[in-house]
């Protein structure tokens, strides 16, 4: 499903870990870049979880980007949904 009245199509522009805590965040964003949604995830649990390219999020989840990401996010959602499909692993 993508962009409707229920999700809205959100790509992954960026992947980070922190700390000794092994965690991960990993950043989804819509093709505009200008809303996103983050997720945490420790390695435990990334190693046995799926990340894709994109996933659909409901649109009362996203959170505006702050404008100094704004294009950088809007740039690697439009390279990520050029070069992968939605449900491809990366």
């Amino acid at each position: 499903m993508t962009d409707s009245e229920e999700t809205v199509r959100c790509w992954l522009v960026e992947r980070s870990s922190f700390g000794d805590e092994r965690m991960v965040t990993l950043v989804y964003a819509t093709p505009e870049g200008d809303r996103h949604v983050t997720k945490q995830l420790s390695t435990n649990l990334l190693m046995k979880k799926r990340v894709t390219a994109a996933i659909d999020v409901e649109p009362d989840r996203l959170e505006p980007v702050a404008d100094e990401d704004r294009e950088r996010y809007a740039t690697e959602a439009r390279r990520m949904a050029d070069n992968h499909d939605p449900d491809s692993e990366v």
